[in-house]
Order: C-alpha cells, then structure tokens, then sequence
C-alpha cells in the first residue's frame, strides 16, 4: 500500500512505497493520462503523478533541498523553454485551474507535444516563439509572479533579464535553469555559474538560492531570484 504526505510546499506530495522508495508527486489534474513516462498512483481515490527530478530541473531543485517555492493556487507563471509539458504539466498541477502557465517554446515539434497536453488543461497557455524576443509575445502574456526559464542557450542570463524586465512583478521570483556546456564547451562550470551569477546581479536582480542540480543533471545550476 502506498502512504501519501504533504510536502512542506503548496499541493506537492510524497509517495512512499512499500518497498522503501519516497518519490516526490503532484495531485493529477487529467485523471488517468499521462504526459510523459510518469507513474499514476491512486491513494484514497485520487490520482497523482510521479515527478521525475531525471526529467525536470524544477524537480530536482526540489529534491536538492530548494527552499524558496512560489508556485501556489491562482498564480501566473511565464514558461521559457517549455518544450512537450513536462515539468508545465506538473506546474498546472500545483497552481490550478485559476493559475495561468504562458509556456514558450520555440521548437514547432515539440510544440505541438505541449498543444496536445494543453487542449486537457484549462490553465496552460502555449506559445511559439523565441524567447530571446518578448515583444512578440507582450500582446498575449501579462504581468506573472513567476518567469521560470529553461533554455540551453548561450545567452540565458540576457534572455532572463528581458522577459523579467518586461513581464516580472515587483517582487516576482524568477527561475533560471543554467547548463554550463550550452554557454561553454570548453571553461570550467564553476566559471560559467560564476559568471552567471555576476551577469544576473549586474542586471539588477537578486539572487536568493543556487541549488547545485548535479545529482540529477551535469554541469546545471538552478539560479533562484527576485526581482526589486
């Protein structure tokens, strides 16, 4: 029998197993589908999802002791680099029907993955586009409390900036997922997280966490913030 718990965070949950294994879950707001290889377990008839930290980087900031965690019932998040859902997925999950997920992403591919799972939920809005650009997409995205991004590019920490600057509340908190071998191949990760720590706070941001995710991803570092 599987034992259920709250997570000291809004609508996440731990799923205990009977062989031992804990694994970190969100509440199924599509019962009975999947969005990516997750397990659906039923506890005293309701069903939730598995939340994989191998396949989110919001995951396994979590499992690598995050402590700040804004994602809440009604809140509006700004998703960079969104690609099929699965980390979206989960979000939806947490912030629910009244919440709003802008998801960008610029691959049409992968696109069309995140359509099909946004057709099943009210709250997740896809977007194709290059989140290097904000203004093409200033028409259709508000002022959000969250801008998470996760985009394995060379300008990451510009690209923060400019969606924050635009989008951002005061006080918001952003999230920045940074994959050292997507900026440079050939430096050291401690240099490039360095870096990008400078470059955040020079664009006048704060920094209030770094979660090393090298457990569960080489060479990432998740950047948690907010903005003045």
């Amino acid at each position: 029998m599987v034992e259920l718990k709250k997570h000291n965070f809004e609508n996440l949950f731990w799923l205990h197993f009977p062989d031992g294994k804990v694994r970190l879950a969100t509440k199924n707001s599509d019962p009975g589908k999947k969005v990516y290889t997750e397990r659906l377990v039923n506890v005293d008839g309701n069903e939730y999802r598995t939340f994989d930290p191998y396949k989110s980087k919001l995951a396994a900031a979590i499992r690598s002791d995050l402590q700040t965690f804004p994602f809440k019932e009604g809140v509006k998040v700004l998703y960079l680099g969104a690609a099929s859902g699965t980390t979206v997925s989960h979000v939806s999950d947490i912030i629910g029907d009244n919440g709003e997920i802008y998801a960008v992403e610029f691959s049409p591919r992968s696109l069309r993955d995140l359509v099909t799972v946004a057709e099943r939920r009210k709250n997740i809005i896809p977007i194709l586009a290059d989140a290097r650009y904000p203004e093409n997409y200033s028409f259709t995205v508000p002022q959000v409390d969250i801008v998470f991004e996760d985009v394995a590019q060379p300008f990451q920490t510009e690209i923060l900036w400019l969606n924050a600057q635009t989008f951002l509340k005061k006080g918001g908190v952003f999230f920045i997922a940074v994959k050292a071998r997507s900026i440079d191949v050939t430096t050291n990760p401690k240099i490039i997280f360095e870096r990008v720590k400078k470059e955040i706070l020079e664009y006048g941001l704060e920094i209030l966490e770094e979660i090393n995710l090298e457990q569960y991803e080489k060479d990432h570092m998740m950047f948690v913030g907010k903005k003045p």
